[in-house]
């Protein structure tokens, strides 16, 4: 199989994490696989590290130098499918009308309804699969009208690593300037007010009360950063809290941590839980958007709601109970392990095309 993936997103993200790890199972497992991308975006600059071809359009009219970019290599490369990573490349395949020479198909993360505007109605008439990372997203694609037949399910998946040495985790605690005694929760996430990391912060006060020794390291950048840096300041915990920024290789982060919060708001499916968990940490979690569909309360994870009263309560609940932190890490690394690992992920849109190309033909 010969497949063009397209993305022209410039920052990275969860789902440039996971068109890296899909174009590099793909190729693992012997298929053909190329990129098209936003000029030295992350995922442009990554993918070429791994060795595999990458179509680089400029960032100033983007789409229109995508689609022209699309016209050229359909009929020269013969790709069998394009799987469109996010909603611009999408605009860019339509205005090329790859439609009308192979399938399309379409990531789809975020469980916003569709817009219904002329433009993008005719945008998604174009798709021939949706991609949907959820059950949760996968709903609400059908309640924005979309068949369910034209739908298929692709959990997203991390890779899953060897666990951390305590050498690892003394040295990526000194990175961050994090003393052994020191309980450190974390958080990696893009800075933007649905990723909720403000609740951690308002949860800090209550819990250094009782225990000083706690600090937070948010990894991240983003649209919120000044408002949450505002936010530490103003109750006190500039000494508490990290902003690192973004971070290339977070799991130099999960390796410092003690347990890992995720406060999200809306999430379409969360890698970087999933990371977390997979990294054996204890984890607390919200189950808004799909995360209860990866998340089982009291067994893989702690389930919260996204305001800073509950996540102290649950933080200073880890943190008095070392038998707790551990039955936690364990149950969720298993968790991702058996249902979101990055090769059960790769393999499950294998088939997906696979039934794309099989229902194509026949047609």
């Amino acid at each position: 199989m010969r497949g063009l993936y397209a993305d022209l997103e410039r920052e990275w993200r969860g789902g440039q994490s996971q068109a890296l790890l899909t174009l590099g199972g793909l190729r693992e497992r012997g298929h053909e696989v190329e990129l098209l991308a936003a000029r030295d975006s992350p995922l442009a600059n990554r993918v070429l590290e791994a060795g595999i071809t990458v179509h680089q359009v400029p960032r100033f009219g983007l789409r229109g130098w995508a689609a022209s970019a699309l016209r050229s290599l359909l009929p020269a490369k013969r790709f069998h499918l394009v799987h469109l990573n996010e909603p611009h490349a999408l605009t860019a395949a339509w205005l090329a009308r790859a439609h009308t020479r192979l399938p399309l198909l379409l990531s789809r993360r975020i469980g916003f309804p569709l817009q219904k505007n002329a433009v993008s109605e005719a945008r998604y008439r174009a798709v021939e699969r949706f991609v949907a990372n959820s059950k949760d997203v996968a709903q609400r694609l059908i309640d924005s009208g979309i068949a369910a037949e034209r739908i298929s399910i692709v959990n997203e998946g991390v890779e899953i690593f060897p666990l951390r040495t305590p050498e690892q985790r003394s040295s990526a605690r000194k990175h961050w300037g994090v003393r052994e005694n020191e309980f450190l929760f974390g958080c990696a996430s893009v800075f933007v007010p649905e990723k909720g990391q403000r609740h951690l912060i308002e949860a800090l006060p209550l819990v250094r009360a009782l225990h000083p020794e706690v600090r937070l390291l948010l990894a991240g950048d983003g649209a919120c950063r000044t408002e949450l840096e505002a936010l530490t300041k103003r109750l006190g915990q500039t000494e508490a809290v990290l902003f690192p920024g973004f971070v290339k290789d977070v799991a130099e982060v999960y390796a410092a941590l003690d347990a890992f919060a995720f406060p999200s708001e809306f999430e379409g499916l969360g890698t970087a839980l999933q990371a977390a968990m997979a990294a054996g940490l204890p984890c607390i979690s919200t189950k808004r958007g799909a995360l209860g569909e990866v998340v089982d309360g009291e067994r893989t994870a702690l389930v919260v709601e996204p305001n800073g009263k509950e996540f102290a309560v649950t933080m200073l609940r880890l943190i008095n109970d070392g038998a707790l932190r551990k039955q936690l890490g364990e149950a969720g690394r298993r968790e991702v392990e058996q249902r979101f690992s990055a090769g059960r992920m790769v393999e499950n849109t294998i088939r997906v095309y696979e039934d794309v190309l099989e229902k194509t033909r026949k047609g």
